[in-house]
């Protein structure tokens, strides 16, 4: 195991504030990661990101693999000077991207065989080529290659998937691993509690230095996945980080927080402002829609974002109805503060005792704004948002 040191601060029910030291620097928790999938956060510059609240930068094993390719990232030293960002990064294993991207060929207990979905090619993915690529990458987090199913699954495959991810997690860790670097088990299990009991129990028996929460929000619906939820949150290592994967709206990060949730990541912010949704306390604010043609108003007086503290919501909708890339760039870079903000604000009310009123207070506005969960996707996929039609 690497020597990561998570400190928790406080406690509120199994809601946590903690510290993750690592090897690019110290997370505050609960934090929120915006997904650079392919080295860079859509729109944004990564030495802007700290500015807005960015601690930590998702990675994508899966994509920076195929393109630039080891060689080139080996040429760089790696991610971190690649990209010219000295802070955390954590990559994900690529398993959920070829599911859901890449032609699947073959999938057994060795690995996976697949097609890229840039050029074709059949592409082998096993345990030891994900832990060699990560390290490659350089990130200060891996997460070991794992089964990702669509929901709903059959009982039978979903109990398949974590009997093979565990197996595959034993041959990740049996790679020689990077001093530097931590390695992230992942559940698997579906919204089938006793397979998610039994995926957390065979997981935390291997050296791992965090529990990541994978196969939710990928189909399921939003009350089964906080079932699953509350369900894990007595059963979590507390020594361990814990990470939600690919999750999700305001609503979706809340509910999580309050089961013991400490990390996650979500395209929904980066890619819902490339599309003109600005996401708000009160709901996705659709910044196409006539009604701001004429307002003067900021889209928030309360945040300090460049789209908030300098521009009206009439103008922003300009940008986007003349398809203006600076729209995209200001809607990202708002909504990345947004979450940022959210976790701070989760933070602060753990620490000072108040996060069960936080929740309390804004559940009901985030059931109403944000009640349609989306599923989870990928950055390089301009899929799904959280918007209806431009009016």
């Amino acid at each position: 195991m690497a020597s990561t040191k998570f400190e928790i601060l406080a406690r509120e029910e199994f809601a946590r504030a903690g510290r993750l030291h690592l090897a690019h620097g110290t997370v505050e928790t609960p934090v929120f990661m915006p997904v650079g999938t392919v080295g860079a956060v859509k729109t944004v510059e990564a030495a802007e990101l700290p500015l807005w609240g960015t601690q930590i930068l998702l990675g994508n094993t899966y994509h920076l693999y195929l393109r630039p390719g080891l060689e080139i990232l080996k040429h760089f030293g790696g991610l971190h000077p690649f990209m010219a960002w000295d802070g955390p990064i954590l990559t994900d294993s690529g398993g959920f991207q070829v599911f859901s991207l890449g032609k699947m060929q073959k999938l057994d207990d060795r690995g996976v065989t697949f097609r890229s979905h840039l050029n074709g090619d059949l592409v082998d993915l096993t345990p030891e080529k994900s832990a060699e690529i990560q390290q490659v990458i350089g990130s200060d987090i891996a997460m070991v290659l794992d089964e990702c199913l669509a929901l709903p699954s059959t009982e039978q495959a979903l109990e398949k998937a974590v009997e093979r991810s565990y197996t595959w997690a034993q041959r990740f860790l049996a790679v020689p691993r990077l001093s530097t670097q931590n390695i992230f088990g992942i559940l698997q299990g579906g919204t089938s509690v006793p397979l998610r009991q039994r995926s957390l129990e065979l997981t935390q028996s291997l050296p791992i230095d965090g529990i990541a929460i994978g196969g939710l929000s990928v189909g399921e619906p939003h009350t089964e996945m906080v079932r699953v939820l509350e369900d894990l949150a007595p059963r979590l290592p507390t020594a361990l980080p814990h990470y939600l994967m690919g999750v999700g709206t305001p609503l979706d990060l809340l509910e999580a927080i309050r089961c013991g949730v400490d990390m996650f990541d979500c395209v929904l912010p980066t890619r819902n402002g490339r599309n003109g949704g600005f996401f708000t306390d009160a709901g996705l604010l659709n910044i196409r829609n006539k009604v701001h043609a004429l307002d003067k108003n900021p889209v928030d007086e309360n945040c300090a974002c460049p789209a908030c503290s300098r521009y009206s919501r009439g103008y922003l909708r300009h940008l986007f109805m003349t398809r203006e890339i600076l729209g995209c760039r200001l809607a990202t870079l708002h909504n990345v503060h947004y979450y940022h903000r959210l976790m701070r604000t989760a933070r602060d009310a753990i620490k000072a005792g108040t996060f069960v009123e936080l929740y309390r207070r804004l559940k009901p506005q985030f059931a109403v704004g944000y009640g349609r969960s989306a599923s989870q996707t990928d950055e390089a996929d301009d899929g799904h948002t959280l918007l209806e039609r431009e009016e």
